[in-house]
């Protein structure tokens, strides 16, 4: 892919929408006080933003190859081995709308940690030039992405974590990361993608999302939405045994649904993209 022609994940970011209010949005330079990055676009002067109210939050450094990768997280204050998500970032950096879903995941009940996987390109929140950003983020390779999340796992685990509840979920190119360390890491008990490339490839990631369908295991939720107009340019013409795999069906007025699940697939009318599920003895 040449990484200066914006993919798939990019394209669909970057859709120009019906003029709106100047007055509904922060000026730049208090959407990059308020930690919000510069390249993803104008920020809302209504964001939501989610408190620390009974959250153990804060940053910490993971050391990986190359030096101390920056991570922000957020659990439940006084719980005992909660269950540990991955929360994986866009190509945008560590900024403050994946900090506020890691706190709702805390919230939640769990040990929500966002790595700062592209630490070693620099202040991504920084960059505002969007052909500057890709080349930069399409050069890391998926064994660096591999490496980097599993010592972010091993970090939450010797933080009191529970890794047997284990699961990950990402946006944008986060989501596709989403569906690719799934392949990548068996102890996963589930994953949800909020968009992303899934046929997209480059010389650091050769296998697409696609590709890599049949070596998932865990269940996986991916949400894609209609407008978005995804370019699905192969898929899988046969399901591996024992494995999931993925089947486009499309409606045209619901959004576009992944599906990936630990019992057999039932359709359900109005979902678009069905990744189906790993077959079940019975």
């Amino acid at each position: 892919m040449n990484q200066h022609q914006l993919p798939s994940d990019i394209v669909g970011l970057t859709k120009i929408m019906p003029p709106l209010s100047r007055r509904g949005f922060m000026s730049s330079s208090a959407a990059a006080a308020a930690g919000y990055t510069l390249a993803a676009g104008p920020v809302r002067a209504d964001v939501i933003h989610t408190d620390t109210k009974g959250l153990d939050t804060g940053d910490a450094k993971v050391p990986v190859t190359g030096g101390d990768m920056p991570i922000y997280y957020a659990r439940p204050s006084g719980v005992q081995r909660p269950p540990i998500v991955l929360v994986c970032m866009e190509i945008f950096g560590l900024h403050e709308f994946i900090k506020d879903v890691t706190r709702r995941l805390g919230h939640a009940g769990a040990f929500a940690v966002a790595p700062d996987y592209y630490f070693r390109l620099g202040e991504m929140t920084k960059i505002s030039d969007m052909q500057q950003l890709m080349p930069q983020v399409n050069s890391k390779s998926d064994a660096e992405l591999f490496a980097d999340l599993d010592a972010t796992v091993a970090w939450a685990k010797s933080q009191g974590g529970d890794p047997n509840r284990l699961g990950i979920m990402g946006f944008c190119r986060g989501g596709r990361n989403v569906w690719h360390y799934s392949a990548h890491n068996p102890n996963l008990k589930a994953g949800v993608a909020f968009y992303g490339p899934l046929a997209d490839k480059s010389d650091a990631a050769p296998k697409s999302s696609i590709d890599l369908a049949p070596e998932i295991k865990e269940p996986v939720l991916g949400l894609y939405g209609e407008a978005i107009k995804w370019k699905l340019r192969s898929r899988p013409t046969a399901r591996p045994p024992n494995s999931t795999f993925i089947q486009a069906r499309r409606t045209v007025s619901s959004p576009i649904i992944a599906r990936a699940t630990g019992k057999k697939r039932q359709t359900t009318p109005g979902t678009g993209w069905s990744a189906g599920s790993k077959s079940t003895k019975s």
